[in-house]
């Protein structure tokens, strides 16, 4: 037992790798607290170095400047780099990212290549054995050389010429002629640079943090387009003849009928992107002239879960949702068109009342979002599940809460409203500009003023405006007259605010990264009642919200301008009023 003893007291400490010991030298981390970070590292599988600026212990930019007087090695900032300039093919890829390096140049029998971790000798002599050339290093911040790894490439369009040369121009015809032979399809959907080209496609969007993936087919181009930030980006331009290999395979992939080609279908599909994540994607085909345009959304369930406040509510808007999602009954309607966002906000109320205790019931055209402990049924108008249907099956189904997809028409109204008045909480969605047009939509659809009034407790409309990159946003100076115009008050210009334009940088889209919602939150009042039971228009209606201070979804938009978090621009790109 004291051999024991002896042995663990006499065992030496953790053995640092040298860019632990260089910041124990120069005194930005503790011994202490470099031996706990490498020791999570060797749990966690990361390296030391996205360990360190991960957990906020030393800051990427403090951290390469150190290195640099430590290692006499020169620090390049990498936002002067220009991605498309750089060289290709003088290392492997999957070195870059593994080792997270960048080659900048390439001099005689030289390369110089930026690096966040000049101790790194693995990393020197992997790529003085890929490469037979020597490596000079240059210290690069950790985030944005993470940044670069990940998007410098070649890109998609050369990608593909690459690994696919002269094969496809041969192929054309061929592929043509067996549209219904059997064996061509499994051809098709096997053929290995497809496979590769539709993974990186898929990768690219996700990394992109893009919505949308569009593959459209021309006469003699065929290009492939992300949505990002709500804006569609051309991303590449493969060869033509890959149209209908491509379609073949995500068609096989996302369970669809690979031979039927003259209509449109819908399918999903997975991909794991990480040893605990897996992203769905939601799969359309439509024919066109000129082969099947095929656009997949990305459907991150974790999207779902960022919580009410990363939607961007303000307090009392928050409040006032809160409140009506606790109510025991009763229907809230979420509004807006398509692609702002509704079903997530659906999604956020669902994942706040989903306890064990409840049973909660949603039906959908698909479903878009997996939440475990939630019923989720998917409409199919050819089998007869229609959204009426559904909903009269949940009825007999002893449920809390029902989630509604949309309410399309009176029968699906009708049900959902009367679900509503016998102690259920429905949620559901509604196409239109606003709260106020919703109530006279309902009308419109032939349900009775009264049942509306009853049942309609709360109706969110709602937008998504680009966020501006607060990297690189600068101030500017709008003429009064044009703020007034756009609906500010002479209190609101009282110049303790500023308004902010979008510049672009290395880390956003043109100036903007990421979106927010514009919400306009209205409860239904009993003032509001009672101009619903008189059968009042959406302008009675609105007209009331206002003197309830209830905002639109323009002021609330302007709100966001004054606080700086999106532009004047964006938001009369949103709104109209």
């Amino acid at each position: 037992m004291a051999a024991t003893d002896t042995i663990q007291r006499d065992s030496p400490a953790i053995a640092l790798p040298g860019l632990g010991r260089a910041l124990v030298a120069a005194g930005k981390l503790g011994q202490k607290a470099a031996e706990d970070i490498y020791q999570k590292t060797l749990s966690s599988g990361n390296s030391f170095i996205a360990e360190l600026v991960g957990s906020g212990a030393v800051s990427a930019t403090d951290l390469a400047h150190t290195l640099s007087a430590a290692y006499a090695v020169p620090v390049l900032d990498l936002d002067a780099i220009d991605p498309q300039r750089l060289p290709k093919g003088l290392l492997d890829g999957k070195i870059c990212t593994a080792y997270r390096v960048v080659v900048l140049s390439k001099r005689n029998n030289r390369l110089m290549v930026a690096t966040a971790d000049p101790s790194d000798q693995r990393a020197a002599e992997r790529i003085k054995f890929s490469t037979q050339m020597g490596v000079d290093w240059v210290i690069a911040e950790y985030d944005k050389l993470s940044k670069l790894v990940e998007t410098h490439s070649a890109t998609a369009t050369e990608t593909m010429e690459d690994i696919i040369g002269a094969d496809f121009e041969f192929d054309i015809g061929a592929s043509e002629a067996a549209v219904d032979s059997a064996q061509a399809n499994v051809a098709e959907v096997e053929d290995a640079p497809v496979v590769r080209f539709l993974h990186k496609m898929l990768m690219d969007a996700f990394s992109m943090q893009a919505s949308d993936l569009h593959f459209e087919p021309y006469e003699h181009t065929y290009r492939v387009r992300f949505r990002i930030d709500g804006q569609l980006r051309e991303i590449a331009s493969p060869p033509i003849a890959i149209k209908d290999k491509l379609a073949s395979r995500i068609k096989v992939i996302s369970r669809m009928d690979i031979s039927e080609k003259r209509i449109p279908q819908d399918g999903r599909m997975k991909l794991k992107v990480g040893p605990d994540r897996v992203i769905d994607f939601r799969v359309s085909t439509l024919p066109t002239l000129f082969g099947e345009k095929i656009v997949i959304r990305i459907l991150d369930p974790n999207s779902a879960r960022l919580g009410i406040d990363a939607l961007g509510y303000e307090a009392d808007e928050k409040e006032r949702l809160l409140k009506a999602i606790a109510r025991p009954y009763g229907m809230i309607l979420v509004t807006g068109p398509t692609g702002s966002g509704k079903t997530v906000s659906l999604y956020t109320c669902l994942n706040l009342l989903n306890q064990p205790g409840v049973n909660i019931a949603t039906a959908e055209d698909p479903s878009e979002i997996n939440m475990p402990g939630v019923n989720q049924v998917n409409v199919n108008e050819k089998a007869g599940l229609t959204f009426a249907a559904a909903l009269r099956s949940f009825l007999r189904q002893d449920p809390d809460i029902i989630m509604v997809g949309e309410v399309r028409d009176l029968e699906t109204a009708d049900i959902a409203i009367k679900a509503a008045q016998t102690g259920h909480l429905v949620l559901s969605t509604l196409h239109t500009n606003d709260a106020p047009t919703t109530l006279t939509r309902l009308r419109n659809m032939g349900v009775a003023p009264f049942n509306i009034a009853s049942s309609v407790i709360l109706i969110t409309a709602q937008r998504l405006a680009r966020r501006l990159c607060p990297s690189c946003k600068k101030p500017v100076e709008i003429p009064r007259q044009a703020l007034r115009e756009a609906g500010f008050s002479e209190a609101d210009l009282d110049g303790s605010w500023k308004t902010y334009h979008p510049v672009g940088c290395s880390q956003c889209n043109g100036g903007y990264k990421g979106r927010l919602g514009i919400y306009q939150v209205m409860p239904i009042s009993d003032a509001i009642q009672r101009i619903i039971l008189d059968d009042g228009s959406a302008t009675d209606i609105a007209a009331q919200a206002q003197r309830e201070g209830i905002r639109s979804l323009r002021q609330s938009g302007l709100n966001k301008v004054k606080l700086g978090l999106t532009s004047l621009e964006e938001v009369l790109a949103v709104t109209n009023e």
